[in-house]
């Protein structure tokens, strides 16, 4: 039986992206691949879910065109990692949304509880989703960094589509 109803065919674009996206699970685990975390167990230590949860959700982002499965050896096994689709790039505006609705009206439990979104382009932290506060460019996945203290003192450049990895 399924834990809610199935939104995709509902004439709201709204409740049709929430369908995808509505679930914590699933925004998380595309935060994780942002961050260039696409592996099954690398996310699920950071995330700290359940196997049938996290195989539940990235099956979903798979089937939903948000994530597909790339192939990579390790050490003699092949198994695979998770990759942003053009789709799952798109959600960008999305995760931002939402990570700077919260850094302005959520408090943190502590000083490493924040994560903000920075152009990398001029290296300023952003108040807008899908633009530049400061210099006014589009935001991309290419030119946008999250800067979370409980994974690094510096901004982490995001994952994009092509699959390439952040740059260092």
């Amino acid at each position: 039986m399924p834990l809610r109803s199935d939104w995709s065919q509902r004439t709201c674009s709204m409740a049709r992206g929430l369908d995808i996206l509505g679930d914590p699970w699933s925004v998380l685990v595309l935060r994780e691949v942002f961050f260039g975390n696409g592996r099954f167990d690398a996310m699920k230590a950071r995330l700290e879910v359940a196997d049938s949860v996290l195989t539940k959700r990235l099956a979903g982002l798979v089937e939903s065109g948000l994530l597909e499965k790339k192939a990579y050896d390790d050490g003699g096994r092949t198994r695979q990692e998770y990759v942003l689709t053009p789709m799952g790039e798109d959600a960008l505006p999305v995760l931002n949304a939402v990570t700077i609705w919260a850094e302005k009206h959520l408090p943190a439990p502590s000083a490493q509880a924040h994560l903000y979104v920075i152009h990398t382009g001029c290296g300023k932290p952003t108040t807008s989703a899908d633009t530049c506060t400061w210099c006014g460019e589009r935001l991309t996945a290419a030119n946008t960094s999250w800067h979370s203290r409980s994974r690094s003192e510096q901004p982490i450049p995001l994952s994009t589509a092509s699959g390439k990895e952040p740059a260092a």
